[in-house]
């Protein structure tokens, strides 16, 4: 949908291309015009450097017709196709369907390429040397920008070839973050932590649980606080699928280590997406069945059986 609501910019816009056709024919029409001053010699009466004058000779009717063709090319063009703000043109040509049939034959294609993997599970895809082969370029093509080229991911961007996951790893939970998304969101918890001292130790205290380097007095302190985090981390800090919620005892830290990142989370929260895959015309469901088993096999061995 256009970003601009009002029909001005659509007026506006047409405005501005007619103006251009129509100016050409009044440069035509002027440059045609006698501007002879001297009908002696022929010239214009401009003279440069004593010597230089500009001449009266009118420009070659090869180069008028030129003007004159493309001008009525233009408006043929415009009643045509699209190009006069939000006038569609006789023709209903768009680049959106244009497109959509240049994706629509493309899948034609290829569908009987993907026919093949339709009565494998992703097991048996991610043991398939062509199956795996088309993954890594719908890896590449909708996944590597955020998640890496080698899948190992960055900052707020999960690693995919561990065996640490927010909502599962099974394929059909990979499957679903694939079509559907994730949303995860960590509220601020300043407020129901305490003091600036108690979000401090409380961060000191998530840092003992994964036996990072910590102070221990800080951590014996933040222990009582850490009862805020425990409805989505678990009383543990081993953290819950469910809701999306990290564990806290292993060395994984999706956003930033260190005291100075976890109580910057627990102060300011963060909310971190991934962007659904379906219905966005990119990925067919063959695609994103393969493209599941490419990402499952990232973190198992081919033929393997998903426990996680």
């Amino acid at each position: 949908m256009s970003d601009f609501t009002s029909n001005f910019w659509s007026v506006f816009i047409a405005g501005i291309t007619l103006i251009g056709i129509f100016g050409c024919l009044l440069l035509l029409w002027m440059t045609g015009r006698k501007k002879v001053a001297s009908a002696s010699d022929n010239t214009t009466g401009h003279v440069w450097d004593g010597d230089l004058r500009e001449m009266n000779n009118p420009m070659p009717r090869w180069w008028v017709w030129m003007f004159v063709v493309t001008v009525i090319f233009s408006l043929g063009y415009l009643v045509i196709y699209p190009g006069l703000g939000a006038y569609e043109g006789k023709a209903g040509w768009s680049q959106q369907n244009a497109h959509a049939k240049e994706v629509a034959d493309a899948n034609a294609k290829l569908e009987p390429l993907y026919a093949r993997f339709a009565s494998l599970s992703p097991e048996q895809m991610a043991a398939d040397p062509e199956a795996m082969a088309i993954g890594d370029r719908l890896f590449m093509n909708n996944c590597a920008q955020c998640h890496g080229s080698d899948a190992r991911g960055s900052k707020s961007f999960p690693n995919l070839t561990d065996n640490d996951w927010l909502h599962g790893g099974t394929p059909d939970k990979i499957s679903e973050t694939l079509h559907k998304g994730r949303i995860g969101n960590m509220p601020p918890m300043a407020a129901a932590v305490g003091t600036p001292e108690d979000v401090r130790n409380l961060a000191h205290y998530v840092m003992s649980l994964s036996g990072s380097p910590h102070d221990s007095l800080r951590a014996s302190l933040g222990k009582s606080k850490f009862v805020a985090c425990a409805a989505c981390h678990g009383a543990d800090g081993k953290g819950m699928q469910a809701v999306g919620a990290p564990n806290l005892t292993d060395d994984i830290w999706l956003h930033g280590w260190g005291e100075a990142a976890i109580v910057a989370m627990i102060n300011n929260g963060k909310v971190n997406q991934m962007p659904a895959q379906a219905g966005t015309g990119k990925l067919t469901e063959a695609q994103l069945s393969v493209l599941t088993a490419y990402v499952w096999g990232l973190s198992n061995k081919p033929g393997a059986t998903a426990t996680r």
